[in-house]
């Protein structure tokens, strides 16, 4: 899928490798767009891939002393969704991240990426448009700072060039009083793509609305306020009535189109719902239900961070081989480096228990543990396994005892084609270490990523509780 791959110790060498390399190369994070792109020939010019995830610091979450938000280019969805932070300060951020897919994507999708991609049915870029916030973008030649109003000239593009960074989000934090949300309407619960979402941020004192943003995703090409609908709201109190003209008003500025997860009349209508349903929430101050005490992300019982433990940087082509731990065993692979992640276990590595479904991040078959988190391997470039810890299927039994969620499985008959099996076991597996004794909607939280075609779920359901009884952690 590419010729180099670059894993690189400091923007600064990322910056001149993409200078090097005018229009072939691309920076990568996540990798959950880019990886797809790459193996469906979607990016026929892109030879080489920068990986930043070994540069320290990329990942953090911080509000400085002017009061800005700052979210650096590794900042993932989980991150967002977690942050004690975004959710008390800015909520239609954390509330958006956490529509995000599913835990093992959020775990590698990070937000910046999210914005790049410039779809318009990206979840992250329509709350943090309602938040008016900026890019800073590097490149050889310095910095700039861009708008996010006027990042975007159409769908999947955007004002950046080939040889920039994107190296910060920045947003001012919301004044106090100030409230938010995003409302998703997808065909399912979990792993949609938006039909249409809505964010909406007000800054409300003595019951009046002084400041309003609306904003539309998946309406048109790309993220757009609803002026009319946020002039209308100030100054106005949140009763019904106007809360309801306001949505008519929110309406007035989609122009969907038709395909084939709705026809343009039901996203229009839907609009004006999804808009009718944020307000009243923010009127009743019940914005935050159903939002989970604690989001499950699978990455163990502490604050994840990407590992950073490569003293050097690295070019990793047919000539360089990957050295990684698989399983508590060194592992050096000599080939496999322009595959996924999950192919290089399977095929250099003879696991087979880490399976292909979809390849594609929809199925979980393929979870497998990067670095302390679940992922999909089918979504992470192999030579990012260089220097990391991976456990598979094949890793979870200790010294010839299962796990107890392998346990939980076998005594419950939560396995029936068994294909899927290995994917639930390993987030099984993650929610454990999170959390060991996890209640019955975590455990659906943790699993949303996880497909099964035969069981209808209630005996995996059941397996995953009887685990959590055996459990010693």
């Amino acid at each position: 899928m590419w010729q180099r791959y670059f894993t690189v110790r400091s923007i600064e060498e990322a910056v001149q490798l993409l200078a090097e390399q005018p229009g072939s190369a691309r920076i990568v994070a996540g990798a959950t767009d880019l990886i797809l792109e790459l193996e469906r020939g979607q990016r026929p010019g892109v030879h080489s891939l920068i990986d930043i995830t070994r540069v320290p610091g990329l990942d953090l979450i911080e509000m400085d002393s002017e009061g800005w938000f700052h979210l650096g280019p590794l900042v993932t969805h989980n991150h967002c969704a977690a942050s004690p932070l975004i959710i008390e300060r800015a909520f239609a951020l954390a509330r958006a991240c956490w529509e995000v897919s599913a835990p093992q994507i959020r775990n590698r999708g990070t937000v910046a990426g999210n914005l790049i991609t410039a779809s318009p049915a990206n979840d992250s870029i329509t709350p943090l448009t309602a938040l008016d916030a900026q890019l800073r973008l590097r490149s050889a030649a310095g910095e700039r700072t861009v708008p996010l109003r006027e990042f975007y000239t159409g769908v999947r593009r955007t004002v950046m060039r080939d040889d920039e960074v994107l190296v910060d989000i920045a947003f001012r934090a919301p004044p106090a009083g100030a409230r938010s949300t995003f409302i998703k309407l997808g065909l399912r619960r979990a792993q949609a793509i938006a039909i249409v979402n809505v964010a909406v941020a007000l800054e409300i004192e003595e019951d009046r609305v002084t400041g309003a943003a609306v904003t539309l995703g998946s309406v048109t090409p790309v993220i757009v306020h609803a002026p009319e609908a946020e002039q209308f709201l100030i100054g106005k109190r949140l009763e019904l009535a106007g809360i309801q003209q306001a949505a008519r008003l929110a309406r007035q500025a989609a122009a969907p189109i038709d395909d084939v997860r709705g026809t343009a009349r039901y996203r229009a209508e839907m609009v004006e719902l999804c808009t009718l349903r944020a307000l009243r929430s923010l009127a009743a101050g019940s914005e935050r239900h159903g939002y989970p005490r604690r989001p499950v992300t699978l990455w163990g019982p502490d604050e994840w961070h990407w590992r950073v433990e490569l003293n050097e940087s690295i070019v990793h082509s047919s000539e360089t081989p990957i050295e990684t731990t698989v399983n508590g065993v060194r592992s050096h692979f000599a080939t496999g480096q322009e595959k996924s992640l999950l192919r290089l276990l399977r095929e250099e590595g003879g696991l087979t228990g880490t399976k292909e479904g979809c390849a594609e991040g929809e199925c979980g078959a393929c979870t497998v543990s990067l670095d302390g988190m679940a992922v999909m391997a089918c979504m992470v470039p192999a030579p990012r396994a260089h220097g990391a810890a991976i456990v598979t299927v094949e890793g979870l039994a200790d010294d010839g005892r299962l796990h107890p969620i392998q346990q939980g499985f076998i005594e419950l008959g939560a396995v029936q084609c068994g294909y899927c099996t290995p994917g639930f076991l390993m987030a099984g597996a993650m929610l454990l270490k999170e959390r060991p004794a996890p209640s019955r909607g975590e455990i659906q939280e943790a699993i949303t990523g996880n497909l099964c075609r035969c069981t209808g779920y209630y005996s995996i359901l059941e397996a995953f509780e009887r685990a959590a009884e055996l459990h010693t952690p």
